[in-house]
């Protein structure tokens, strides 16, 4: 029997012999096509490649292309299990030409493969092609050797292909496989071409027109191929079985979805182990590339496949998580194949059991409510409408799993009622609506949160994507164009760039389409709505138009450092402060993050270098930082810390960094919406600037990571350097050296003022004389001096008053730059009946001064005018 593994491995191969170069899957959520949700072909990593818009080095190529069709325009979900051949999940085998070979070649090529590498017997073979391509019917009839029976002409609706209303298009042909005349059906083109018996494995698409608005139809300068073959079709030929679901892949996963149920393989419940196998591949796979479970977008599709995985479990009779069980067993089955399933193990394994555990916990009572409602409807009655809503509204059933939970007795669902019943809650959530601040600006963004729904954010993978333009506004008013030179915001449908929320400021970059650009100078989040400041730097911004979406890379980095720094401070303060730290507040720049938080008191040097400390051990553990989505309460139940200013839904992002100690989720583990770093070492560093208080009980720590945080360790190296230099010491010297001069100095200022002292007290140069006499029965001595600063005149009195033994001691010092000060001190025997208080305000007064101070021996003012030290000690003198 050949594997899956050996016939994706073999057709790769094979074309990589014929020159082809292997080209790796793209992702399920493609980054160059907004239209789509998910990749549903193997052509669309090429899409723009076949359109021109991007050149690659090489003419052609070989790939295996994970794709999902369970959402959108191409949606299989509903199928998936109750057939032979639907997948939610499936791989498609391509190879493709850009301008190299055309018809001949890829027939040639195709027929080489499935007959000689793949050995299928030509007699088991027919094709289809275009009615109207003569040359792709004469080409069939010269390599395969097919009679004209062989060979089915059919119209466009099966047969031409069309990329889009405009653009690339051509005739197809598709390979098909007999499998006997014990399968029923007929031939592709007849009455019963629905049944098994007919299948088709290949589809060889021949781009060679260009499709015009007019309707009218140009040819291909240089015309291209596209193929698609089914990998799970082709194995079901090639290991001799009729269902995709009994190839080697789908036995594995249904022996293990029979297991965690406790059922047989081959007993009943067959579909329900089907769309688990099914299912578990889609949700793996999307959970791999960071689609979490939510309730918009992709997210909603997510939740849909795996709430009705669940739902099948628990019709197999199981009550307790169990789908998670099964991820082993696929990543044995494919993670070869594609690396991303191992690496993301763990990831798959706990989002899909945390997602089983909140849907089991409102699944009996929504199946409850389901039974009650449709307990009297018989086969082929209807559910209403509102009872599907309330279904969905109050106990997150989607509307696909009350349907399917009725199809098996044959009611439907009134989806007309359902879709009313949603448009009223809309409707009376923008009646009760309150807007803020700038009113007209809220109602805007009120408007076309209601008009668009949420953006779908694509951020945490990728930091480019394409988007289409849904809605252009300015002024706070909604607009068809912004021309070049204009501001204002567009809106697209998906969007690689973080919108402000949470403390993160938002992202900046380019946005740029066929002759148009412009700058994003912010992103700001409306109720859901990601809006893009924008300013158009070249042609005119239209509603419509798809647009290659770049975030500033280096920009992002840097504040996806600060902000996982952020969460490793939070819990370091925790930890040397106290469990009573919470977050009050945060800013993540590109530059520097702040971070606010409870706590009463100034951290002291020591605290703030453990913390610090804490926070660089962890980075260098380099440990992956992970991301969870969780509801709110099983979220804290946790350990995980709610962050301030960040408004919940029902569920959270739950964002854990650091390897576990005490909590099983990790080191630091928060509840957060921000985009951070993978590991915790591409922080690089963190570094604290400065602690501060900002109010009554909150501190404040600014730092800085990475580059930032390594210059400023650098900067402070290279002076301290630079200081060892001046002082020619070591750098391990330089505290002890400039204690040392410190000291040095303050000896040296002390010397200087007693030397300043002796000579004023010695009348030298620029000291007037000592006036000495005797004033109603006191001795005064008032005298001038100069150079002295103001702090040094009390000594010289006390050293007056000792030599004169009883009386009045005033001095007046004249600074350099002409400003005065006065002192005037009473000698013990006299403050009975002399204030120095009142004598140096007289003083202080002919100075130009205000007032003065002191004690009634001692006393000491100050005043702007040192030419008027004569007048001061005259009013002292007469005041005495």
């Amino acid at each position: 029997m050949t594997s899956v593994s050996d016939i994706r491995s073999s057709f790769v191969e094979y074309f990589a012999r014929e020159g082809h170069e292997v080209v790796a899957s793209g992702p399920l959520v493609p980054r160059n096509d907004p239209t789509l949700m998910f990749t549903n072909s193997g052509m669309v990593p090429f899409k723009n490649v076949f359109t021109g818009l991007e050149k690659r080095p090489y003419s052609t190529a070989t790939s295996a292309q994970k794709c999902v069709r369970a959402g959108g325009k191409h949606n299989d979900l509903d199928n998936v299990g109750f057939t032979a051949r639907h997948h939610t999940f499936f791989e498609m085998l391509g190879n493709f030409s850009f301008g190299d070979y055309f018809k001949e070649r890829a027939i040639e090529l195709a027929w080489g493969l499935i007959t000689r590498d793949f050995g299928l017997p030509r007699d088991r073979l027919m094709v289809t092609v275009y009615e109207d391509d003569d040359e792709a019917h004469a080409l069939w009839k010269k390599i395969a050797g097919f009679s004209d029976d062989r060979i089915v002409r059919l119209g466009a609706k099966s047969n031409f292909w069309q990329m889009a209303d405009t653009g690339p298009c051509g005739p197809n042909s598709e390979i098909f496989y007999d499998h006997g005349e014990s399968v029923p059906g007929g031939p592709p083109g007849s009455p019963d071409e629905d049944g098994d018996r007919f299948v088709e494995i290949w589809n060889l698409v021949f781009m060679q027109f260009e499709q015009l608005a007019d309707g009218s139809r140009t040819r291909l300068p240089r015309p291209s191929i596209d193929t698609g073959m089914g990998l799970e079709r082709v194995a079901t030929v090639l290991q001799g079985v009729h269902s995709n679901y009994d190839i080697d892949l789908f036995k594995a996963l249904i022996a293990s979805a029979a297991q965690v149920t406790g059922t047989e393989p081959g007993g009943s419940g067959v579909t329900s182990r089907q769309v688990m196998a099914d299912h578990l591949r889609a949700m793996s796979f999307l959970i791999a590339e960071g689609v979490l479970p939510s309730n918009e977008g992709r997210g909603y599709v997510l939740r849909r496949i795996m709430r009705r995985a669940m739902r099948h479990a628990t019709l197999l009779g199981a009550n307790e998580p169990v789908i998670h069980k099964m991820v082993p067993v696929l990543v044995r089955e494919m993670g070869q194949a594609y690396p991303e399933l191992s690496r993301g193990e763990a990831m798959i394994t706990e989002t899909v059991r945390l997602e089983e555990q909140r849907f089991l916990k409102t699944l009996g009572r929504g199946l409850q409510i389901l039974a009650e409602e449709s307990e009297g409807l018989n086969e082929g009655a209807t559910l209403s409408g509102e009872t599907a809503f309330k279904l969905y509204d109050t106990y997150g059933f989607p509307l696909d799993l009350t349907q399917d939970a009725l199809r098996t007795r044959g009611i439907g669902v009134d989806q007309a009622g359902f879709d009313a019943a949603m448009a009223r809650q809309k409707a009376e959530a923008r009646k009760n609506w309150a807007g803020s601040g700038e009113a007209r600006t809220d109602e805007v963004w009120f408007a076309v949160a209601d008009q668009e729904g949420p953006t779908e954010f694509l951020g945490y993978e990728t930091e480019t994507a394409e988007g289409e333009v849904r809605l252009l506004v300015k002024d706070g008013a909604q607009v068809d164009t912004l021309a070049v030179g204009e501001e204002g915001f567009a809106v697209l449908n998906q969007t690689p760039f973080y919108g402000e929320s949470g403390g993160q400021i938002g992202d900046t970059g380019t946005i740029r389409g066929e002759d148009v650009s412009a700058d994003v100078l912010d992103t700001v989040k409306f109720h859901g709505v990601f809006a893009h400041k924008v300013s158009v730097t070249a042609g005119t911004l239209k509603v419509g138009q798809a647009l290659e979406l770049v975030v500033d890379h280096a920009r992002r980095s840097s504040i996806r450092a600060n902000h996982s720094a952020t969460h490793l401070l939070h819990e370091a303060l925790r930890q040397v402060l106290g469990d009573h730290v919470a977050q009050k507040g945060s800013l993540v720049a590109p530059d520097r993050l702040r971070f606010d938080f409870v706590h009463t008191k100034a951290m002291t040097p020591q605290e703030i270098a453990e913390v610090e400390d804490i926070a660089n051990a962890i980075i260098l553990q380099n440990a992956p930082v992970e991301t969870r989505l969780m509801g709110v309460e099983e979220a804290k139940e946790s350990g995980a810390r709610a962050l301030f200013g960040e408004k919940y839904g029902d569920e959270v992002r739950v964002v854990s960094m650091g390897e576990p100690v005490g909590n099983a989720l990790g080191w630091s583990v928060e509840l957060c919406g921000g985009t951070h770093v993978r590991r915790t070492g591409d922080i690089g560093l963190v570094s604290i600037l400065r602690e501060e208080g900002v109010a009554a009980g909150v501190r404040r720590l600014e730092a800085i990571t990475a580059d930032a945080a390594r210059h400023r360790g650098n900067a402070n190296v290279a002076i301290v350097n630079s200081a060892a230099s001046l002082l020619r010491a070591g750098p391990h010297e330089v505290l002890d050296r400039i204690e040392a001069l410190q000291e040095q100095l303050k000896r040296s200022e002390r010397a200087l003022s007693e030397a300043r002292q002796k000579l004023a007290m010695g009348g030298g140069a620029g000291n007037g004389p000592a006036q000495t006499e005797t004033i109603n029965g006191v001795t005064f001595i008032g005298r001038i001096v100069e150079g002295l600063q103001p702090k040094d005149l009390r000594g010289l009195v006390d050293q007056a008053k000792k030599q004169v033994g009883s009386g009045v001691v005033a001095i007046v010092g004249v600074t350099e730059d002409g400003k005065a000060g006065v002192a005037v001190g009473v000698t013990d025997d006299l403050v009975a009946k002399v204030s120095a208080v009142d004598l140096v305000k007289a003083g202080s007064a002919a100075l130009g001064g205000q007032g003065g101070g002191g004690r009634p021996d001692m006393a000491q003012a100050g005043g702007p005018d040192g030419s008027k030290a004569d007048e001061a000690i005259g009013a002292i003198r007469a005041a005495l």
